[in-house]
């Protein structure tokens, strides 16, 4: 017997595991709603599924070149590099790209820059003030900058822009459509994007979890269909869990979650572990089913260790391993920072 789960937008938690009859009855009730089980590739829309009477719905039609439909631009794009990447991202006549502010590195000169309200999802024809409005309130709560830049191919033939992380890392290139629409990401995360992704707010419901979660009560939600390049800090590994499997994370390792995976926190066992351990007092548990990324290096934990070996009041930092201390700093060289 098959055990579902779904994720009906807008709401929390997802609703599972339900038998074969419950689950039909669900996904009549709720034809938004996405649906999951044992043995399918990702979340898939359920009216979309034959199983509760849909069909593969057809690949919809693009929008016009230049136009602003609701689909993401279907734009080409190149990783480069290893500890310090970047993404290099190559435009056709009329596709767009969105970026964060401060995220360029290099562009061709026919890729013209403009700065948008927001995120970009609702430039030109596609929404009114109000949608740019909120749109961009959005982004000051998750801590982003009120705008945006859109970099549009206003030539002929091919050209390239590219948008390099803040900190070393990884850039992780993401399809939306194959992520079930939606995913949820730590804070500050979104590099940049095809034309058409929307950069939202997801609210952690949990007070434990906002309070201990090591991303706080707000997160990013990405939305759309196109694709999204996330930055993060160090390597990072991909996990697909299955349905009610569990994995305790470090609260600041949690990159990026799949709408249907449920993050909540709990407390490290034993008196001795939680106050000696080093890993603080609350684990981030990612219960499945669906995808997580996890990431080595948070920032706060790079910049904790930067802060503690800068010279403190001014001074000359402690020498690491030199017996003769300050003495033995006169022979290291250029020893300024």
């Amino acid at each position: 017997m098959s055990q579902w789960y779904f994720h009906n937008p807008g709401q929390a938690d997802r609703v599972g595991p339900l038998d074969d009859e419950a689950a039909r009855r669900h996904a009549q009730a709720h034809r938004n709603a996405l649906a999951w089980r044992e043995g399918m590739r990702g979340w898939q829309p359920a009216a979309s599924l034959p199983e509760f009477g849909g069909q593969a719905a057809p690949p919809p039609t693009p929008p016009p070149v230049g136009g602003h439909g609701n689909r993401a631009d279907d734009i080409d794009f190149r990783i480069v590099g290893h500890e310090m990447q970047f993404v290099e991202i190559e435009l056709d006549p009329g596709e767009s790209a969105i970026a964060e502010a401060g995220a360029l590195m290099f562009k061709d000169a026919s890729v013209q820059m403009d700065t948008v309200f927001g995120d970009g999802s609702h430039s030109g024809q596609g929404g009114g003030f109000m949608d740019k409005l909120l749109a961009a309130g959005k982004r000051v709560i998750t801590g982003e900058s009120l705008f945006a830049t859109l970099y549009t191919h206003v030539g002929q033939g091919k050209a390239k822009v590219a948008f390099a992380a803040p900190y070393p890392g990884t850039v992780i290139p993401m399809k939306l459509d194959e992520h079930g629409g939606t995913l949820i990401c730590q804070k500050d995360s979104f590099l940049a994007g095809a034309r058409g992704v929307q950069v939202g707010v997801h609210l952690q419901r949990k007070v434990m979890t906002g309070l201990f979660g090591g991303e706080g009560f707000i997160m990013q939600k990405l939305e759309g269909d196109g694709w999204v390049f996330v930055h993060a800090g160090g390597c990072v590994v991909e996990r697909e869990l299955a349905a009610g499997e569990r994995i305790d994370v470090d609260t600041g390792c949690v990159v990026a979650y799949h709408a249907g995976v449920d993050m909540d926190v709990r407390r490290v066992a034993g008196l001795k572990s939680m106050f000696f351990g080093g890993e603080g007092v609350f684990l981030a548990t990612l219960t499945g089913p669906g995808k997580v990324w996890l990431q080595s290096l948070p920032f706060s934990r790079l910049a904790g260790r930067m802060y503690a070996a800068a010279p403190q009041g001014g001074g000359q930092g402690r020498g690491e391993g030199s017996v003769l201390g300050g003495l033995g700093r006169i022979l290291d060289g250029d020893n300024r920072f």
